[in-house]
């Protein structure tokens, strides 16, 4: 994918609730945030037409997206293969992931790619840890269809939870951090699901999707007060609510959410011999107030709210910092989407 000497590119996270989109550009070398934007979706069905009417109502520079996917027909397994170097690789995989993927090869797509050694101690010398990815086909022509009926042109698809780490790669490359390098659990939590990735530096070592998300704790309101979920979701985000007054509320629903949380850190820990320092947390539902201190008491690791945006410089003096600042933990996927910009401009 070669792009133009001055370039911008959106990337676009459309989830169960908002779409979202991060407007990336390029003049020479030096790469800026251009356009943000977050839209409720219009209702069920209706993201074709939720997506037109951003285009229409929001400035963008381009209407060339890059997008993503996931769900259960999105299959990442983390293996270990016999070392071989990248040509044998791309051939050899095809075989080896009939063991890991529950459909049949003809309708995926499939990739991988070879992953740094962490802890050579735990590494047979014949051994090299593989990421494989297989996406259903039909998934992937059923997003592209969707984005060509807005309007849209779509450059390039991926997956909800590498875009997550794209968007860390990019924010420390804009301010990078000063000591070594640590493993940091990154986690988008959402209406519907949570994605996790841990990484370092710029490589994802472990992803996983979990279906549990800032609807479940609407729910649990819901029961508990014995309300709609339309009243349940208003007493969510009431800013004027405190986290005494909906903590009891939903303290069972956090803590399935948590113990999911604890698992993939657990079993990554275990897998890579290596320790998950800091948890950083961003989603819409990672704006609740007293999320990230709850969410800490379970995992027993330092957790915080993360903005991405706030690493990288915005070109547009027209956005208000304080809608940057509301919406930035919710941009963390649509910012690593678009920081494919950067990345296939290297090629």
């Amino acid at each position: 994918m070669f792009f133009k000497k001055d370039a911008s590119i959106i990337g676009l996270d459309i989830g169960s609730r908002d779409v979202k989109a991060v407007e990336l550009g390029r003049t020479g070398g030096t790469y800026r945030v251009t356009q943000v934007a977050c839209k409720p979706l219009m209702g069920d069905g209706a993201q074709a037409e939720t997506l037109r009417r951003m285009m229409g109502e929001v400035r963008f520079g381009t209407n060339r997206v890059v997008t993503a996917v996931s769900g259960r027909s999105v299959i990442v397994r983390y293996i270990s293969m016999q070392l071989m170097d990248d040509s044998d690789l791309r051939t050899a995989i095809h075989y080896e992931a009939d063991k890991y993927i529950p459909f049949g090869l003809d309708e995926v797509v499939i990739d991988c790619t070879r992953l740094p050694i962490e802890n050579e101690a735990h590494t047979p010398p014949n051994e090299m840890k593989i990421l494989l990815v297989a996406v259903k086909r039909q998934v992937i022509e059923e997003h592209l269809a969707l984005l060509r009926e807005a309007g849209l042109q779509p450059i390039i698809v991926d997956v909800d939870s590498f875009a997550l780490g794209n968007a860390f790669e990019v924010a420390n490359e804009f301010n990078p951090r000063v000591e070594e390098p640590a493993m940091v659990g990154l986690v988008n939590i959402g209406a519907s699901k949570t994605n996790i990735n841990i990484a370092k530096g710029t490589t994802s070592y472990f992803t996983r999707e979990v279906y549990l998300g800032g609807n479940d704790l609407t729910d649990a309101i819901s029961k508990r007060r014995g309300v709609d979920n339309y009243e349940a979701e208003v007493l969510k985000i009431d800013p004027n609510i405190s986290w005494d007054e909906i903590g009891e509320d939903i303290q069972m629903a956090l803590d399935d959410l948590g113990n999911e949380i604890q698992l993939s850190l657990d079993y990554f820990e275990n897998q890579f011999e290596t320790e998950v320092g800091e948890v950083l947390l961003t989603g819409g539902t990672s704006r609740l107030r007293g999320l990230d201190e709850a969410l800490a008491a379970i995992i027993q690791k330092p957790t915080r709210v993360w903005n991405p945006l706030a690493a990288v410089p915005v070109a547009n003096a027209s956005i208000p910092q304080d809608y940057l600042q509301g919406v930035g933990p919710q941009m963390a996927v649509a910012l690593g989407l678009a920081s494919r910009l950067r990345k296939d401009a290297k090629k």
